[in-house]
């Protein structure tokens, strides 16, 4: 189980990575198992299921979303901790405020992630 300053650590981590638009570094916070569903993906990949299975499934997504939008930026405005996993409420590029709910494995990786945006 994660501290509260933890999630707040790792979540700071995660949005400088994805600030830095470095695939990699973003790659090394995700599970070779995980599971996420969002919005985004399914409008990125024309899926209405929007849900991307499995590490590299997720890297060809997120390289997609990278292209897709150049300035991608990521503010977290607050973390939440749970049990097994954290959520992230953060502020993209375009205001639009998201709520990403993460559930980590037993290695700390994150194995789910189900994203929720305000508009």
């Amino acid at each position: 189980m994660l501290t509260l300053e933890q999630a707040r650590q790792f979540a700071q981590e995660w949005a400088k990575e994805w600030n830095s638009h470095d695939l990699e570094k973003i790659m090394s916070h995700y599970a070779e198992d995980v599971v996420l569903t969002s919005p985004t993906a399914a409008r990125l990949l024309k899926d209405p299921a929007g849900k991307v299975l499995g590490k590299e499934a997720l890297r060809k997504y997120f390289s997609v979303g990278l292209q897709a939008y150049p300035n991608l930026t990521f503010r977290v405005l607050d973390v939440a901790c749970g049990i097994a996993g954290i959520v992230i409420y953060y502020e993209n590029q375009n205001g639009v405020r998201v709520f990403e709910q993460m559930e980590f494995g037993p290695d700390q990786k994150v194995i789910r992630v189900n994203a929720h945006y305000s508009a």
